[in-house]
């Protein structure tokens, strides 16, 4: 919730040649080989996605009671773009204490506990792709995968936003065109 004084929105660049990949660096190869991490991609650690100056964090106060969530959260997201596209991806996470007795690993954790990606040229429908105006707040509201969870007490709510998640979505270039798959370099 913002506190008086706070600003009116938050904002970040998202540069398309320097997307938000999917999992920290450096990206294994995808398989289920000995030793390859693929399947594990779902419960990776967020903390390095939330630093980046690309990617929006919002973060509850330290939760005093456990919070369940059972079914699809929704995202309802106000959000305006300078360009004629985007992408938003939108990640709920439970966020562990900075110390958890008897696992350290586990402190600070950012578990991502559901997320999605909405192409916002399919706002208005999903048959029709339609450009953004460009600086102007719209509503994109979606439900994100089903989830059942409890956040505990002593851990925090974090909403992540950005707008790629590469190469697990392709690079949407921000600007509208026809087909984003055949977009060219200077689009």
């Amino acid at each position: 919730m913002p506190k008086p004084g706070d600003p009116a929105f938050d904002e970040y660049v998202s540069d398309p040649a320097k997307p938000v990949p999917f999992r920290a660096r450096p990206i294994q190869p995808v398989g289920y080989d000995k030793g390859a991490t693929w399947s594990q991609w779902l419960v990776d650690d967020q903390r390095e996605a939330s630093g980046r100056p690309d990617v929006v964090a919002f973060v509850s106060d330290l939760l005093t009671a456990p919070v369940k969530i059972s079914g699809q959260p929704v995202a309802n997201l106000v959000a305006s773009t300078s360009g004629t596209d985007s992408d938003w991806v939108v990640k709920l996470i439970d966020v562990y204490p900075d110390e958890v007795a008897g696992q350290p690993a586990l402190g600070g954790y950012q578990l991502m506990v559901s997320a999605d990606i909405f192409r916002g040229r399919y706002r208005e429908s999903f048959e029709t792709a339609k450009a953004i105006t460009p600086n102007e707040p719209l509503v994109y509201r979606f439900a994100l995968p089903t989830a059942n969870h409890v956040f505990l007490p002593g851990h925090r709510i974090m909403v992540q936003v950005q707008s790629s998640w590469f190469p697990l979505y392709d690079r949407n270039p921000q600007t509208f065109v026809p087909n984003i798959f055949w977009a060219k370099a200077g689009d």
